[in-house]
């Protein structure tokens, strides 16, 4: 794929001032050396983002989001790097041309390609005499044609028309098969979708990654047959319509949250174009970061049955766990956002969406509904259930709800304040605990890690008295920064986050700048560090031979690592004399 010169992107970097370009989307206030903002990338109410103009890099220190310009801007508008690097270049005076490169940041496959013709094919199939029947179904459900080009409907017909379409164009029927398209029975191929109106499930950048496929006339089998997961479509991963409604999100600062294909469908035709649906009942971690992406606030209108109750309580809780702001819609009347439209009207939907609840007060009563709060057991329950959900609010919130649960059920204030401050006091230790495993070894690594990436003399000293890390992990980095360095003779940690396009690596580094919070460079710091971890690969060595020891009886051997014991004892004796007279 084509891509933007290291010489280019550097030039951009170097022009463009990342306090200047973030202070266009979000206002910064100094303070020291650093900048301070309200983080864009979780739900910040205090300034928790510091943006250095030295280092020209960002970092929140709340959810840890951190990277340089490029980053900021493709995260803050959530489009590719190369697009980041165009808007950022424009911004400065430097215009250049990605062609499509922004928009195919992510390859296209082969299977994409597969998944994408046999669209085409379901989509040319309703638009034949064959289709005449299908296309009545969709207009009796209220979509027009151009409803049905805009999301790309199609159908499925028998026969194995699609087996037979695919032979043609010679697409092996083991990669058709892989993809869910086609089904496989005593060695022989037959079509997965038959007789079915065929929805496309695309990705969040609108290639097709698989199909939903309905019945819509006498036919066996479930009402909705979605695609089975397969190498590039899992349903925990993606939104359906997340590609379309982006935009709008964007605009409105709003997403709104479904339960069907069918719903985000009648929704968006509808003008709410700000609507997703879920692939299931339940949120995945990669589902939430594309919603982190949105930053905007997370509208729950999912079925009116238990069911979509069960599940707005357990997804609006998630949500709320991870930062978002949460409200929800319980439609009347109706069992879902399609049926609703159909029988009331758009404008009927729009007064659903103004008159909202939040997702903390639709909780605190849905609690209730299957419980017997005259029962001291069933209240004891109902009570630390609406606790564990606000542990995580600002104090104003807590406050509203406690104060509603004691004139509620006439109980104490002080008793509620103490069994929600006690829950506070716990996680913070857990999570101090899990950080201690970070051991000191791992740490003076990361920092010289960190060191290395600001300036090119901390390299030299790693090259001249440590070398290498034995570890892998820590290794490809340092490999990394030394080769971008024999490129440019020089390295500075904005550009080199630039320099890496791996997003596995790029995660690693950016991992490296969250640990290290904007330390000062010190070059005493620096050879205490290399000093450190140089005595501790030596220990580590030391251990090894000694279990390399227990495991030998032949005296050679023995004597052998006896001596290499001896041998690297000395050399640790020799940098503790060393740095006792540096200190001195």
């Amino acid at each position: 794929m084509p891509r933007i010169s290291d010489e280019v992107i550097n030039n951009i970097r170097s022009k463009a001032d990342i306090v200047e370009i973030i202070s266009e989307y979000l206002p910064l206030t100094s303070h020291g050396k650093n900048y301070f903002g309200v983080c864009p990338f979780h739900q910040d109410t205090n300034p928790s983002m510091s943006v250095s103009r030295e280092k020209q890099i960002f970092k929140c220190f709340s959810c840890g989001h951190s990277g340089n310009v490029f980053t900021f801007v493709s995260d803050y508008e959530n489009i590719s790097f190369i697009e980041a690097v165009q808007k950022v270049g424009a911004k400065v005076g430097i215009n250049i041309d990605i062609g499509n490169i922004g928009k195919n940041d992510k390859a296209t496959t082969k299977e994409h390609d597969i998944l994408a013709s046999s669209k085409l094919y379901f989509q040319n199939n309703i638009m034949t005499s064959l289709g005449i029947t299908a296309k009545k179904y969709l207009y009796d459900r209220g979509l027009s044609d151009e409803d049905i080009k805009e999301f790309n409907i199609g159908l499925a017909l028998d026969n194995n028309s699609l087996l037979k379409y695919l032979k043609q164009k010679q697409i092996p029927m083991e990669e058709a098969e892989k993809l869910g398209l086609i089904s496989k029975k005593e060695n022989n191929f037959y079509d997965m979708f038959v007789n079915r109106i065929m929805f496309p499930i695309e990705d969040d950048i609108g290639r097709c990654i698989g199909f939903t496929g309905r019945i819509y006339k006498d036919t066996n089998g479930p009402k909705y047959l979605n695609t089975k997961e397969t190498s590039i479509f899992k349903k925990g991963t993606i939104f359906f319509n997340y590609h379309r409604a982006k935009d709008s999100v964007r605009l409105k600062k709003e997403v709104i949250v479904v339960e069907g294909n069918m719903d985000a469908i009648r929704m968006y035709t509808s003008g709410f174009k700000n609507t997703i649906a879920l692939m299931g009942v339940s949120l995945t971690k990669e589902q939430i970061n594309l919603l982190k992406h949105l930053r905007s606030e997370i509208i729950l209108m999912l079925d009116n049955d238990n069911a979509g109750l069960i599940g707005t309580l357990n997804v609006g809780k998630e949500l709320m766990d991870n930062g978002f702001n949460v409200s929800v819609i319980r439609l009347d009347g109706e069992k879902d956002p399609d049926s609703y439209i159909l029988k009331n009207g758009i404008k009927a939907m729009e007064d659903n969406i103004s008159n909202r609840v939040s997702f903390l007060e639709f909780r605190y009563y849905a609690l209730q509904n299957d419980k017997n709060l005259k029962d001291a057991k069933d209240l004891s329950v109902y009570v630390k259930e609406v606790l564990d959900g606000i542990k995580n609010v600002d104090k104003i919130t807590k406050d509203i709800f406690i104060k509603r649960l004691v004139n509620d059920f006439d109980l104490s204030y002080e008793i509620l304040d103490d069994e929600i401050q006690t829950e506070e006091r716990v996680l913070p230790k857990e999570i101090q605990n899990k950080k201690v495993k970070i051991n000191k070894y791992d740490k003076a690594s990361t920092y010289l890690l960190y060191y290395m990436m600001n300036d090119i003399k901390y390299v030299n000293l790693y090259q001249k008295k440590l070398g290498f890390f034995k570890e892998e992990n820590y290794r490809e980095i340092a490999n990394l920064i030394l080769y971008y360095v024999s490129k440019n003779k020089s390295i500075n940690i904005a550009d080199f986050l630039s320099f890496i396009q791996d997003n596995e690596l790029r995660n690693k580094i950016y991992n490296i700048v969250n640990q290290c919070n904007f330390i000062d460079l010190e070059i005493d710091v620096a050879e205490e560090l290399v000093k450190y971890i140089k005595q501790m690969t030596l220990e580590n060595e030391i251990k090894n031979l000694k279990g390399q020891l227990k495991n030998t009886n032949d005296i050679s051997t023995k004597e052998k690592i006896g001596q290499q014991i001896v041998n690297l004892r000395r050399k640790i004796e020799e940098s503790n004399k060393e740095r006792s007279e540096n200190n001195d």
